[in-house]
């Protein structure tokens, strides 16, 4: 079965700069309060007029710039996005227009802050099948357009971002090696936005009350995560036989620094090997996990032959894990 991995990559995040300080500024809160719980210092915010479509755009033309190829070449997009920039159009068609991706088919996939393991997982299944050759797959949201801007537990989390990658065959020896994906399905608070989707229509008393935002319970999330991240991981690695201990860099879901220390330790990981950059962005929901590898990318710390591990948890809810051979 031929090797499927990565043959070009490419991020983008929004000028505007929300910092901790900021916040202060709206809501009760102070820096010292969200960096102690979160590791988060500042996040990045779309502008008026920009959506998730556009993030998006901008991390597929990198990721096609880097992979020496032409967005004609593309023969299918898929997104992983919870922030679209419609309730019903697919965003991944918007991005096809904008990128000029002619040829491809595109949808999207909503797995939430998992949505990235999912969709190079599903990527990769096409591609083996025989069906593509080149598969475009982009992370993307614009979550701070659905938080609730009055809520200090939950809006000063998240950020908004995107990151792409060009899925194709590579060498023997390298690309995405085994992937694991779970699901925990709940109905009620724990994270959602109850307002706005066919059960509960948008109504004027529905939004003066507040639910068409995001909502969450950040206890039960917390204790879901803590267990969900390295259940998912241990799983791909069996799957596709390697040794934890082997793994040079351990990419997780940027929700919560807590999180990902009790992660690393129960896979007993060093943090050495556990790329953070959630000080920067907070939680970009599915552009999170890749807006980690373009910056380990551009840092030099992410090399061709690194053997790494995605894994990641979100609203439904999702989980997952990607294990592959680096092969740019």
């Amino acid at each position: 079965m031929n090797n499927v991995g990565i043959l070009g990559f490419g991020k983008y995040v929004p000028e505007k700069i929300m910092s901790n300080a900021d916040w202060e500024k709206l809501v009760d809160t102070s820096d010292e309060w969200i960096t102690t719980r979160t590791g988060i210092k500042e996040r990045r915010f779309v502008e008026e007029g920009q959506g998730t479509s556009d993030l998006g755009a901008e991390a597929a033309k990198k990721a096609l710039k880097d992979a020496r190829l032409e967005a004609k070449d593309i023969e299918l997009i898929i997104l992983a996005t919870c922030s679209a920039d419609y309730r019903v159009q697919n965003c991944s068609s918007l991005i096809q227009k904008k990128i000029g991706a002619v040829n491809a088919a595109a949808f999207d996939i909503q797995a939430a802050c998992s949505g990235f393991i999912y969709s190079l997982t599903v990527g990769k299944a096409l591609i083996q099948s025989g069906m593509y050759k080149k598969i475009l797959v982009i992370g993307a949201e614009s979550i701070s357009r659905l938080v609730d801007m009055q809520d200090r537990n939950t809006a000063i989390l998240f950020g908004d971002g995107a990151a792409a990658a060009v899925l194709g065959e590579v060498e023997e020896g390298y690309g995405i090696i085994s992937s694991y994906m779970g699901t925990e399905g709940v109905d009620d608070d724990t994270l959602r936005i109850k307002a706005g989707g066919t059960l509960y229509p948008a109504t004027v008393e529905r939004v003066e009350n507040r639910e068409i935002y995001l909502e969450m319970n950040g206890t039960d999330v917390f204790k879901f995560a803590v267990r969900a991240l390295p259940h998912a991981t241990k799983e791909a690695a069996k799957n596709g036989n390697v040794n934890l201990a082997d793994i040079d860099i351990l990419f997780p879901h940027q929700a919560n620094l807590r999180i990902i220390e009790s992660a690393a330790k129960r896979l007993r990981i060093p943090m050495e090997k556990v790329y953070l950059n959630i000080h920067k962005y907070g939680n970009t929901s599915a552009a999170s996990i890749g807006l980690a590898i373009g910056d380990a990318l551009e840092e030099g710390r992410l090399k061709k032959g690194d053997l790494i591990a995605l894994t990641g948890f979100g609203a439904g809810l999702t989980y997952g894990s990607l294990i592959m051979r680096w092969s740019k």
